[in-house]
């Protein structure tokens, strides 16, 4: 069992900067593909970004490519989202999330924090 606990969230205005966080414990964090995902009102939940066991390769959803940055700590046992050049369309709650397989896919992974809430003023 993981526990995902997502922190860093807020208001913001268009073109500002956000650094989201999660810290796991409970588990091997180093044995997860970690994930951020998003989902806003009324919309499913979207891929984000995720990044490998390793942290030599990162993903990324096409409309935060360029944008948004992930990284991880294995020894910390977190995972980063720093998010720049934010506009009103990436409000949303936002969550990290474990996996087991190197897939975008949110039906491949298995351990989800409880989110955070990102929301970008025009």
């Amino acid at each position: 069992q993981v526990l995902l606990t997502e922190s860093g969230g807020g208001l913001v205005q268009a073109g500002g900067s956000l650094r989201l966080s999660c810290a796991a414990s409970g588990g091997t964090f180093s044995r997860y593909v970690m994930g951020w995902f998003r989902q806003a009102p009324g919309k499913e939940r979207e891929f984000v970004a995720r990044i490998t066991v390793s942290a030599g390769v990162t993903y990324y959803g096409g409309s935060v490519k360029g944008r948004f940055t992930i990284s991880r700590d294995n020894a910390m046992n977190t995972v980063n989202l720093q998010m720049n050049s934010l506009h009103p369309e990436d409000t949303a709650v936002y969550y990290c999330a474990a996996s087991t397989h190197g897939s975008s896919d949110v039906n491949s992974y298995t351990y989800w924090g409880q989110g955070t809430q990102v929301t970008v003023s025009s």
